[in-house]
């Protein structure tokens, strides 16, 4: 007779594991709690207590982005764990944020408020919809891998609380601010589920030259300075200059592009 929870099949592939080991639960531990942080986040937002909120939503946002790489470090993948994942990050990067900023903010401008937080959470729902079926395409170019399609969503979750931050620092929430959120908060939902080229640098490789060693060290360190003694100020200055780095993104595709066509266009002649 078989107990109240089925047995546990990690890949999803019809093999059977007796015992699952403990490095394959790992990162799904991680994926909950992540979500829990998520979900904490709307609660204390709701609560009133908007700071701790937005903390816990960059927690989430944090934890997500650490549970791949851990099941990578154990060689704890599974399909499982890819599909948790992915239902995970529509609450952490889709629903809690635009609640969060709802709770804060939208709610002044009204209707119009609850709209845009809808959106973004749609958008964010269909920008990981379309990230997850152009990972199972054979005819991507292997230099295409350097970019994203669209901001990609926890860029996206931490662009769209930049109001937030910048209430925490003096801009009072009023109707008017509402308004000019609203839009903004659709803007970031339309990146999200654009055709724009964003930079990620994966094909790149994940090496670093000698000589920079020490230097991105430095660089990495003075940033968590930065984080920990301005939180908001530094939070939303990423934000600023994230923005403008979707500029100089576009153009380093446009080049890349031009340089991988006339290489193509060079093998053709020569074949010919």
């Amino acid at each position: 007779m078989s107990g109240p929870f089925p047995p546990f099949e990690p890949h999803g592939d019809g093999r059977r594991i007796r015992e699952i080991p403990l490095r394959m639960i790992v990162p799904n531990l991680i994926t909950v709690l992540a979500i829990c942080a998520g979900l904490s986040g709307i609660r204390l937002a709701f609560e009133n207590r908007v700071e701790l909120a937005v903390m816990m939503v960059l927690l989430a946002a944090f934890l997500d982005a650490v549970d791949g790489r851990v099941a990578r470090m154990l060689k704890a993948s599974s399909k499982f764990g890819a599909q948790m994942d992915s239902l995970a990050d529509i609450v952490n990067f889709g629903v809690a944020p635009a609640l969060v900023l709802y709770a804060y903010l939208l709610d002044q401008a009204g209707a119009i408020g609850w709209i845009s937080a809808l959106l973004f959470a749609i958008a964010c729902a269909l920008r990981l919809a379309r990230f997850n079926v152009m990972l199972e395409d054979p005819d991507q170019p292997a230099w295409q891998g350097d970019f994203f399609v669209g901001v990609p969503a926890p860029a996206g979750a931490a662009l769209v609380m930049l109001p937030v931050y910048l209430g925490f620092l003096g801009l009072g929430p009023d109707p008017t601010v509402a308004l000019a959120a609203c839009a903004y908060t659709v803007a970031v939902g339309v990146l999200m589920v654009s055709r724009l080229p964003v930079y990620s640098g994966k094909a790149s490789g994940s090496r670093v030259r000698r000589e920079l060693v020490m230097p991105l060290m430095l660089v990495v360190v003075f940033y968590a300075l930065l984080l920990a003694s301005y939180t908001w100020q530094t939070m939303a200055a990423s934000a600023i200059a994230y923005l403008g780095f979707l500029v100089f993104s576009q153009r380093a595709y446009a080049r890349r592009a031009a340089r991988e066509a006339e290489k193509e266009a060079a093998g053709s002649s020569s074949d010919a």
